[in-house]
């Protein structure tokens, strides 16, 4: 069986800020413990993102994007807002967000909030309970019987475990209505360091939230719906490589570490990964016509690239996803497939159907697969 993909929502705050901007208000931020300017902006640039979102952002002061959260520290020992005061923060501000990323996805499958059976959200940036379901059950108007699981806490690839959740949820029940909502405020857990990997973190990850509506294959309304359809999943744990990325809770937000050598381990890794799992269902690349790639980093992009020999352009939409939002962790995929789905697409009876691997990368190291045709 497979999982309908019947509309999907994104939202990002309203505020964005621009990526050189962004490194000025890092280096003033940080202080003394910051790199020269000149270093942060490189570091910034490196990023290939041009601008970002954050709920954080207050509208512009005389042609200016401000902020109040984060303070200047004021001396070596500051570490900026407690994580007591950013999940607060997070309290407020998630719901909303996530609730604007439904009514997209709603609309666009013309599917009544009344409908869903079963809601998985998602996040990795924020906890709290009752949590982000129980409020969206109350702002949206869901069912008191709504089945409801969380993902919660497991980074990039985390939408994907979402929706393999989901398709469980459709194949258990074909009358099921599945709700996926991602919502991800990165930027609650800038970090006050000169350590590198944090500071390449802090110039990388967004805000954002995705919504996805899907039904089973064998619901009694699917065989109304043409469009994609996810057949198929794979998740493989890279041996040796649990020390390579980590997303930790600490006394001042959620830290991150990454290591350098990710997107080699990634590279080598990768070709066997995703030959194995197309064979499973009488694949090869060349059969591919889309990929859908979660943006880490321009290097992980070109990594994947590189390492699966694919056109130049295959990757053309995670490269502008990065660009004009960052990463926003497990809510990015979402807006790639949200672009990819919508393309014009030639068909006539005898060609093939379209087929879209899309593919994240998380602790572990952790490689997610997804098969959409």
């Amino acid at each position: 069986m497979s999982l309908v993909i019947l509309g999907i929502g994104t939202a990002t705050p309203q505020q964005k800020i621009q990526q050189q901007h962004a490194a000025l208000l890092a280096t003033n931020l940080i202080g003394n413990k910051a790199p020269a300017e000149r270093t942060m902006q490189a570091i910034y640039r490196q990023t290939k993102i041009t601008q970002r979102s954050s709920v954080l952002l207050d509208g512009p002061h005389e042609g200016v994007v401000t902020q109040e959260f984060f303070q200047p520290a004021t001396s070596s020992e500051d570490h900026g807002p407690t994580t007591q005061e950013r999940m607060a923060r997070y309290a407020t501000e998630a719901t909303p967000l996530a609730v604007t990323a439904v009514e997209k996805a709603l609309a666009k499958a013309d599917v009544a909030a009344a409908e869903i059976t079963h809601l998985v959200t998602c996040s990795c940036t924020g906890f709290q309970a009752p949590g982000v379901d129980i409020a969206l059950m109350r702002e949206l108007g869901l069912s008191n019987a709504t089945s409801r699981t969380h993902i919660g806490f497991m980074g990039c690839h985390g939408g994907f475990n979402a929706l393999r959740v989901a398709k469980a949820y459709a194949e258990s029940d074909s009358r099921a209505t599945v709700l996926i909502v991602c919502v991800e405020l990165c930027s609650l857990h800038f970090q006050y360091t000169d350590n590198p990997e944090q500071i390449v973190a802090n110039s990388i990850f967004a805000d954002g939230a995705a919504a996805i509506v899907g039904r089973s294959a064998d619901h009694p309304m699917a065989s109304e719906v043409s469009g994609w359809r996810l057949l198929d999943q794979t998740s493989v744990v890279l041996p040796e490589t649990v020390d390579q990325m980590g997303w930790l809770i600490g006394d001042t937000g959620f830290e991150m570490s990454l290591s350098p050598e990710v997107p080699t381990l990634i590279g080598n890794a990768l070709p066997g990964t995703t030959t194995t799992f197309l064979k499973k269902h009488g694949l090869d690349r060349g059969q591919i016509t889309d990929w859908a790639v979660h943006p880490g980093g321009p290097r992980i992009l070109s990594t994947v690239e590189q390492s699966l020999q694919l056109d130049a352009d295959a990757l053309q939409i995670s490269r502008e996803v990065l660009s004009q939002y960052g990463n926003m962790s497990s809510a990015t995929i979402f807006f790639i497939l949200e672009t990819l789905f919508v393309q014009p697409r030639q068909t006539n009876q005898l060609s093939q159907p379209d087929t879209c691997i899309a593919m994240a990368f998380g602790p572990g190291l952790t490689t997610e697969l997804a098969l959409f045709q």
